[in-house]
């Protein structure tokens, strides 16, 4: 049975990575909706990698938090993993099942990830 500092420890972490995680891709999908993709499929092709990229980003820290303690490189390569495969997953069935534009779709969502994971190591610790 896990302890309570720890269980704390692990939900604060998790409450504000998620909290800096939504900040920074709602910033910054406002920027691709405003400077780089305006029209209207385009930005809804971005709003829904946004929510994706927020959700697969949560559990993907929640996971590598979980693992990191004993396995650290297990945890940055099974994050990574489960990044690679959503990006694929979307790629191939969630673009098309959703009728979204394919360009703004995965792109958004690879930046998603990218900055996501550029602050990822502040929360891990």
């Amino acid at each position: 049975m896990p302890d309570r500092p720890a269980t704390s420890g692990m939900m604060t972490a998790l409450l504000r990575f998620t909290v800096a995680q939504v900040a920074l891709v709602l910033v910054c999908a406002y920027v691709m909706q405003t400077f780089v993709w305006t029209d209207a499929e385009s930005v809804r092709a971005v709003r829904a990698s946004a929510w994706l990229a927020i959700i697969v980003q949560t559990f993907t820290f929640a996971v590598a938090r979980l693992v990191a303690r004993q396995q650290v490189i297990a945890g940055w390569g099974l994050g990574v993993l489960l990044r690679f495969a959503s990006v694929a997953f979307w790629a191939l069935l969630g673009i098309k099942a959703l009728g979204l534009v394919a360009g703004p779709a995965l792109l958004s969502l690879v930046v998603f990830y990218f900055l996501s994971t550029l602050v990822e190591p502040l929360f891990l610790n």
